[in-house]
């Protein structure tokens, strides 16, 4: 026996002009409000909104796209999403574009120029309305694509003579400075450096800064205590091996990012070494997990929040107000140092 089913028809979707009937406006008031525009009073873009929400009214994006002209979504690159920096710098970016109205568009290049290329291309067919290029020194083989599209960008520490290009300029000389006059109080004058991969500017930006900082100090820089690592967990046990294999060894350890640092730290552990007591140790970038490694890691703060606010503001600008003669083409963001529990004075013997 076959039994009837009952079902209830799904009621209609609202669409705009239901939102304008409960909120007692027209549909282009609707249509102005969502899109932003400062032509509709608080009062009414309230009143909307309020309508919007109660009957759980969703906007056809692609379609305000086409009446408006603009996409509104923003694009942003960065070197390697494996890296806990880079999650943490695309979360902060996505709060503050989102909250301003924009949707993004994330890639990682992973360090290939390909990879890198096919990003640029996928957010060109996307008619992003900018760029944020945060790779941090691999951005070249894609800056021509971008500037002979007209798309607006934002560059991480590379500056482009180009009218819809931004930069953020990164302030790690305050912080480096900050971590090894930090070592000196201690008492440290063997400070080693883990360096990053020399294919980024900014690894050789952190290297420069080091060895500037270690002059002002005083103290004398010894050649094979500078070793270029990857910035990954592997890299910084690496890193770390070929100075424990050294005849003459460091007692402290500033390493050019946080993952190089706590492959420092499991790699101390694993040769029996105790952290801070035996060796000190610093990292760079400061992301959440820093703050719960054993011992918790002393490093540099480079905010993802203001790096992101930076980012998304030089966008802003261009997308909302490219005429504007005022507009800002280079952000600072600063860095500070973080005292935890990884450093502290060197052992008797080793001073």
């Amino acid at each position: 026996m076959v039994r009837k089913g009952t079902h209830k028809t799904a009621a209609k979707a609202p669409d705009i002009r239901t939102v304008a009937a409960l909120a007692k406006v027209s549909i282009a008031t609707v249509s102005r409000t969502i899109n932003g525009s400062p032509a509709v009073s608080d009062r009414l873009s309230k009143r909307v909104w309020m309508a919007i929400e109660h009957l759980n009214y969703f906007p056809n994006t692609h379609a305000r796209s086409l009446v408006s002209g603009r996409s509104r979504i923003l694009g942003i690159i960065v070197e390697n999403i494996t890296n806990p920096f880079f999650p943490e710098l695309i979360q902060s970016f996505e709060e503050i574009a989102v909250a301003h109205g924009y949707e993004i568009l994330v890639s990682s290049s992973n360090g290939d120029a390909a990879v890198l290329t096919n990003c640029v291309r996928r957010m060109l067919e996307r008619k992003v309305e900018g760029v944020a290029v945060l790779t941090f020194g691999q951005e070249e083989p894609v800056l021509d694509r971008l500037v002979h599209h007209n798309v607006p960008m934002v560059l991480a520490e590379f500056k482009l003579e180009d009218p819809k290009a931004s930069t953020i300029l990164l302030d790690y000389t305050t912080g480096i400075r900050a971590a090894v006059n930090h070592l000196v109080e201690l008492g440290h004058q063997k400070i080693a450096f883990l360096a990053g991969p020399h294919k980024l500017h900014s690894a050789i930006t952190r290297e420069n800064d080091f060895r500037t900082a270690m002059g002002a100090a005083g103290l004398t820089i010894h050649k094979k205590w500078i070793i270029e690592c990857d910035h990954t967990l592997k890299g910084g046990v690496a890193g770390y091996g070929k100075l424990h294999a050294l005849a003459t060894r460091p007692t402290a350890i500033l390493c050019s990012n946080d993952m190089t640092a706590i492959g420092v730290l499991r790699a101390a552990y694993m040769e029996g070494l105790r952290v801070p007591q035996d060796l000190s140790v610093v990292g760079l970038d400061d992301i959440d997990f820093a703050e719960f490694t054993l011992p918790p890691l002393t490093t540099i703060r480079l905010s993802r929040t203001d790096l992101a606010h930076a980012a998304f503001e030089a966008l802003r600008q261009q997308a909302e107000d490219p005429a504007n003669p005022k507009i800002v083409r280079e952000f600072l963001v600063s860095t500070s140092l973080v005292v935890r529990g990884s450093t502290a004075a060197p052992a008797a013997g080793a001073r």
